[in-house]
């Protein structure tokens, strides 16, 4: 018995050995592939050299350093740190994709001349699915040609700008009759009430929601990460984009079902050539009218709502902002004429204050492009499919272009030469992919501070912090009251 029984033990003794010995041997092939995937993380294959950088945790990348807000107008310290540290180029990884961030001059302004051959347009996952499809990439000549026919110069000239001035007199009055404007929210709401009206001549005034209102909230989901769960910024973001589609959809479904079209808008271009270009399907028009309204919009709401409070903070820009526009008055016939072109053209330190006010807050957190074949670049290969960044804040904030680069300084814009500021300025892009309503933006900025400094005064009566995260934020409002002059 005792014999058995030892023979027993013996046998469970070896047992266990093996299990403890196969356990032991599945943990370390375990820990042998985890250590080589974490290798390879951090080491990504490359025909070359890879900028130096890290590419940050598994999965996430960098995206946590990326995301943590800083409270000025200058430089994100995401790519501050790294540039100290890695040079005017390095790489990392956001949510998962390998990225080079680029605040090279030349090797920016090389792969831009190389669009559509050594790079292709690239947007980050949220605005990817909010804003684009297969047929909107095939067809930019043909949005770049429908911006400019009722956004650009000519029809600013021609036609656009009494009406942006009618619209502006009109807002800025409704603002002077309130305790108080935050002054970005109502921007938003003036600045999609106009563009809707000359896209869909305002059909979406009787919808049961308020369409600014909607464009402000998805602003909030548009840089946040792509997880697409309940209670999550990026699920607002699609849900907000799937409401106002779904209204849009409507409007254009009405305007197809009516026999005579006499709006003259972009809708009624859209339709009518809808017979010639296959691509113009009712979801292509629907998301390319989604899609303008926010370009129409994000960049001059915020420009504006922060010239107000660096206006307000620098009073010897404010006077000669003002004593220019007195004089555009004075030069007048009939001091009550609306604005001609050729007085928006002759707004000289206008322009140098937009240009300024573009330039510290960087409302974009750059320009993206993919690589569609290896780049080899100053001894360094960034391989296809990789994603390029442009960082633009770290040429519009560059002490070596730009003295103090951090003071608001509109007359430095006297000196800067044409060719300089290509390279070092690109608040709307930059060469043939250049945003189609640059010139828009700045008629109606232009034309906003116009009747602003001539007819109003105003005051910040709370809020006035500044976030980036990275986009530029206000968390609590730039809060204004504004009254008209004596």
């Amino acid at each position: 018995m005792e014999t058995m029984f030892s023979s027993s033990m013996d046998e469970l003794r070896k047992m266990n050995v093996s299990v403890s010995a196969i356990v032991y041997s599945v943990c370390a092939m375990l820990s042998i592939y985890i250590a080589h995937w974490i290798y390879r993380w951090r080491n990504p294959k490359c025909n070359g050299v890879l900028p130096p950088g890290s590419m940050g945790l598994p999965f996430i990348g960098e995206t946590l350093q990326l995301i943590i807000p800083s409270h000025s107008l200058a430089l994100p310290p995401f790519i501050n740190t790294r540039i100290k540290r890695y040079g005017s180029m390095f790489k990392t990884n956001v949510a998962g994709r390998p990225v080079i961030v680029s605040a090279d001059t030349d090797f920016n302004s090389l792969i831009l001349k190389q669009d559509g051959k050594m790079v292709e347009t690239w947007a980050m996952d949220t605005f990817a699915q909010v804003f684009e499809n297969q047929e909107m990439q095939s067809s930019m000549k043909y949005i770049r040609h429908l911006v400019l026919n009722h956004f650009g110069v000519e029809s600013l000239r021609d036609k656009l700008l009494p009406q942006i001035e009618t619209f502006i007199n009109h807002t800025l009055h409704k603002w002077s009759t309130q305790d108080s404007v935050e002054v970005k929210s109502a921007a938003i709401t003036a600045a999609i009430d106009f563009a809707a009206k000359e896209i869909f001549n305002g059909d979406l005034e009787n919808a049961p929601f308020s369409i600014s209102e909607m464009y402000r909230d998805l602003v909030e989901g548009l840089m946040s990460f792509p997880i697409n769960l309940p209670g999550t910024s990026h699920h607002k973001c699609l849900q907000i984009h799937k409401k106002v589609r779904g209204a849009m959809r409507d409007v254009v479904k009405k305007r197809l079902e009516t026999p005579e079209r006499q709006q003259e808008d972009v809708l009624d271009h859209l339709i009518g050539d809808m017979g010639t270009h296959k691509f113009l399907s009712g979801d292509f028009i629907v998301q390319l009218m989604f899609g303008l309204l926010f370009v129409a919009s994000e960049s001059i709401t915020t420009t504006l709502a922060l010239a107000f409070k660096l206006l307000a903070e620098h009073p010897n820009v404010l006077e000669e902002l003002t004593a220019e526009h007195d004089t555009i008055l004075k030069n007048r016939e009939n001091p009550d004429a609306p604005l001609t072109w050729n007085e928006y053209k002759s707004m000289t330190f206008t322009l140098q204050v937009i240009n300024e006010v573009l330039r510290l807050g960087n409302i974009a957190p750059g320009l993206f492009r993919r690589a569609i074949k290896d780049i080899h670049y100053n001894g360094y290969t960034i391989p296809s499919g990789w994603v390029i960044l442009i960082a633009t804040s770290a040429l519009h904030l560059n002490s070596d272009e730009y003295e103090d680069p951090l003071a608001f300084n509109p007359w430095r814009w006297q000196k800067i030469q044409q060719n300089s500021a290509n390279k070092h300025f690109m608040p709307f892009g930059s060469g043939t992919k250049q945003c189609a309503g640059a010139e828009y933006s700045r008629v109606f900025l232009a034309t906003f501070l116009h009747n602003l400094v001539t007819n109003y005064k105003w005051k910040m009566v709370k809020g006035g912090k500044i976030v980036r995260a990275p986009i530029i934020r206000f968390p609590d409002g730039f809060h204004f009251h504004i009254s008209k002059k004596n």
